[in-house]
């Protein structure tokens, strides 16, 4: 709703040419959907289909306010859905994503966080929870988005839709790789490590290897103060400017 029918058809065409991938939220409130209706008599995924916007190099964020022919139109074009429902529920978006509908169609979904601004804690682990337990309750069924398949679309599906390679452990892949602390009270009894990571592990990951680098050990960053005090000043001269 911000950007030109010119901009969005140009974007699309250079993305396709260049092979890369073109991010774009869609459908996050009934104000963007109503607003779209009235500037082009379409809903805003049969208006990206109408300038021939949509196709598998496209993840679009959000998809709260879908229809059934929207559904149907992301899944005929392979786009890749992020789901960002802390978010959601922190603007009050008014609704919760279609996921059931999604997922019955086939239509790939993976996980986001937005931005500090809508989501103070980036944290994937917490979304994910968030996601199943919101799934669940708009649902009110309790097999809607189990454990096993929130893992997978912060690891597998996300990996998938970025292009990346990794998401999974296996020869050849990123060593994009995330260690465990299983002996903390949340992590005990171990009967079902998806549940727990899902669950209960928002704080219980000890190392952090990036492409085979270590970023964090020991829950240790380094240069982590630093970091922090000029994040801080950082942000203290921003809110500060005239």
């Amino acid at each position: 709703y911000t950007v030109s029918e010119n901009s969005l058809s140009w974007a699309a065409e250079f993305a396709r040419e260049e092979d890369i991938l073109i991010h774009i939220h869609v459908s996050e409130t009934s104000a963007e959907v109503e607003d779209c209706i009235k500037r082009t008599g379409m809903r805003p995924v049969e208006y990206l289909d109408h300038i021939g916007f949509l196709g598998p190099n496209v993840v679009a964020a959000h998809c709260v306010w879908l229809n059934d022919h929207e559904i149907s139109l992301l899944k005929e074009h392979g786009v890749r859905v992020s789901h960002s429902p802390v978010s959601n529920m922190k603007l009050a978006v008014g609704q919760t994503m279609r996921y059931p509908a999604l997922s019955r169609a086939g239509v790939h979904v993976s996980l986001g966080t937005d931005g500090c601004a809508s989501n103070n804690n980036l944290n994937m682990l917490e979304s994910a929870k968030f996601a199943s337990l919101l799934q669940k309750a708009a649902a009110n069924q309790q097999t809607v988005m189990p454990a096993s398949e929130a893992l997978a679309m912060i690891t597998k599906n996300g990996a998938e839709a970025l292009r990346t390679g990794s998401g999974v452990i296996r020869e050849g892949a990123p060593a994009d790789v995330l260690l465990i602390d299983l002996q903390l009270p949340a992590m005990i009894p171990l009967h079902n490590l998806d549940s727990n990571l899902i669950y209960a592990s928002c704080n219980c990951v000890d190392t952090t290897i990036c492409d085979g680098v270590p970023l964090m050990q020991n829950r240790i960053v380094q240069g982590e103060e630093e970091i922090l005090k000029k994040a801080s000043e950082a942000a203290y001269d921003l809110v500060n400017r005239k």
